[in-house]
Formats: structure tokens, C-alpha cells, sequence
């Protein structure tokens, strides 16, 4: 099983951008030396309250410049936001800098003010989306290439550098509502899925939606990937003390931008989850979303999980909430990495 750190940059109460850059940092630094398989990065804009990463492939260029072995990982970057010719220029320099280390994770976000800002209608997302990323696609994979899309048309362009990866990077494409799932599937993608709204249950029958219409569509099996909120210490009561604070911050920051969400799309999905949200407890948390323990309980959960679900890799939510202090996060990510992993190793 794939396991990952997954990254947001946080932001902390009475502490500069400089310091949290440099904790980040250290962090990453860790994890390539106690082994862990990827570093995932998050693309998130305009919460100076919750984050400093809404450059993700510039953070990316530099973690393949400062490692040799740990793969890297966009989770996600948010496609209809950007300009399909650079996206396509930057993740392939990032990928030839790391040696064929990137992963590209692709998604569309629910964050409904991050379109407003950037004067993107939301519900040309999806479309959008699509688009961008067939532009892409051919960017990396044709010597030159014209498209005519709605959004964009160019004529004879070629682009460079071509990927490491031949003919291109690993894509995988990031899922939250139930349709999203079997789309995915019958395109072929590897999939992202998140405990951070469903539980774990709730994320049982959409997974097997995916797995379902990815066989049928003639790709094979089919290949999950699960973002966790998790948090590990030595003991029980320390790894949930430890975690309270963040988690319970966590969710009441999810709420607020998923309100916020509804508020200015009106979309049905969005109000539910926003409802959900608000009356969600710690208690709760930790009964369906959150993985919160000792590596030897933590561990004996994610296998269950596996079993009853079935997933390929897990993105460690580590610092859910962003206020847990350095030294504890680089704790639970040594247990993750030297007592955890190891236990899906044995074979």
C-alpha cells in the first residue's frame, strides 16, 4: 500500500510565513529520510487563516530539488483555474527536475469564492476541467498540436520540456460527489476519494461505483486513493488530546467554506454537506472520518478499512487543522513512516 503525507502549508496563530515555510520544509526533509513514499501538496487560495500553499507546483520544484527518492505528489491541482499551456510547461519542468517523481493529482474544487475571485463562472467547471485537461495531455504527448475547445484555441503550438515520465505522468483525478465516481472510473483514471466530509462507510459504495465502472469500461481493476484526517502518537489518550484542538478547528473552517460555497452557488450538494458539517462532533470525528490512535490501532483500523473497501494508498492528513505543534506532526510522522508502514510491508 502506497502511504503519503498530505500537505497543506499551514498557517498558525502568531507565527510568520517564513517560519511556517521553513517547518513545512523540515517536515519534508523528514519524510524523505524515514521513507516515506510521497509528499502530496494541496492548491488552496485566499485563506491566510488556514494555509500558505497556493503555489503547489513551485513547492513541488523545490521538494524534487532538495530529495532524490520520495515521489511527489499535486493533490490537487485545481484545472479549471489555470491556463492549459503553462499548467502543461510548469508540471512537465517539475517533472523533468525530479526525474519522473511527479504525480499529477487533478481536480475541480467545491471552493465556489476561489471561482469568484478568479472571474471563473463555477458551472463552467466541469467543462473547463475537461478541456484543460485535454490540452494537457496532447501538450505533453504531440510535437506540436492545434485545439479548438470553448474555452481556448491554439494554433500549431509545442510545448516544452516533454515530461520525464513517457509518454506522460501518472494522472489521477479527484472524486466528491456520487457521479464523479463512475465517471472517473470509465475514463481509465486512478481516483482520489476524502474522509474529510463522508466517513469511511459513506465512502463505501462510491468507491465501488468507481471500481465497478472502471471493469466495466474494459481498464482492469482500477486503483483508490484515500486523504485521511490522521493523527498518531505513543498512547490513546495522547494521540486524541493531542488532536482535538486542530480537528475540532478543522471542521468548523470546513463548515464555514462549505456555507460559504452554498451561499453563493445555491447547489444542493453543497447546502447538505454544509448542514452535516455544522452539527458535526469531535466524538463523531473519530467514529467515522477521522484516524486517530497509536501506530498499532491506527494500523489495525487501516487494514480493516482496506479489507471492507479496498484502496491502493492513503494521504495522512497529519495536521488536520493546521495547529498542532512541529515537534508532535514530525513525531506522528515518524511513527507513520517507521512503525505503521512497516506493517503493510511484511509479505
Amino acid at each position: 500500500m502506497e502511504f503519503g503525507m498530505f500537505h497543506e502549508f499551514p498557517s498558525m496563530p502568531g507565527r510568520g510565513e517564513t517560519e511556517m515555510f521553513d517547518e513545512s520544509m523540515a517536515q519534508i526533509d523528514a519524510a524523505e529520510r524515514w521513507g516515506l513514499d510521497v509528499m502530496w501538496l494541496a492548491e488552496i487560495h485566499f485563506a491566510p487563516e488556514r494555509t500558505y500553499l497556493s503555489a503547489p507546483l513551485a513547492i513541488a520544484s523545490a521538494i524534487a530539488a532538495r530529495t532524490r527518492r520520495m515521489k511527489i505528489g499535486i493533490a490537487v491541482q485545481v484545472l479549471p483555474l489555470c491556463h492549459p499551456l503553462r499548467l502543461a510547461e510548469e508540471a512537465a519542468t517539475v517533472d523533468q527536475i525530479s526525474h519522473g517523481r511527479l504525480i499529477f493529482g487533478v481536480g475541480r474544487s467545491g471552493v465556489v469564492s476561489t471561482y469568484d475571485a478568479y472571474q471563473v463562472p463555477y458551472e463552467e467547471s466541469r467543462d473547463r476541467f475537461t478541456e484543460i485537461l485535454d490540452i494537457v495531455k496532447r501538450a505533453w504527448t504531440e510535437p506540436r498540436f492545434s485545439y479548438a475547445g470553448k474555452f481556448h484555441r491554439f494554433d500549431n503550438v509545442a510545448c516544452v520540456p516533454r515530461p520525464y515520465q513517457q509518454p506522460l505522468p501518472e494522472i489521477r483525478v479527484a472524486a466528491s460527489t456520487p457521479e464523479t465516481f463512475p465517471a472517473i472510473g470509465a475514463l481509465g483514471y486512478p481516483v482520489f476519494a476524502s474522509t474529510r466530509h463522508p466517513t469511511w462507510l459513506e465512502l463505501k459504495p462510491h468507491i465501488k461505483a468507481y471500481y465497478d465502472a472502471y471493469k466495466s469500461a474494459g481498464h482492469g481493476k482500477g486503483q483508490v486513493f484515500v486523504s485521511a484526517p490522521m493523527y498518531i502518537a505513543e498512547t490513546e489518550e495522547r494521540a486524541r488530546a493531542e488532536a482535538e484542538e486542530s480537528v475540532t478547528h478543522f471542521y468548523r473552517l470546513q463548515y464555514e467554506l462549505i456555507a460559504e460555497s452554498a451561499r453563493r452557488s445555491g447547489r444542493q450538494n453543497f447546502i447538505e454537506r454544509a448542514e452535516k458539517l455544522r452539527n458535526l462532533t469531535y466524538a463523531d470525528a473519530l467514529r467515522g472520518n477521522v484516524l486517530v490512535g497509536t501506530p498499532a490501532s491506527v494500523a489495525a483500523r487501516l487494514k480493516e478499512l482496506r479489507d471492507e473497501i479496498g484502496f491502493d494508498g492513503i494521504l495522512a492528513e497529519l495536521n488536520c487543522g493546521g495547529l498542532i505543534p512541529h515537534d508532535r506532526v514530525l513525531n506522528a510522522l515518524r511513527l507513520l513512516c517507521q512503525e505503521v508502514m512497516p506493517q503493510f510491508r511484511k509479505h
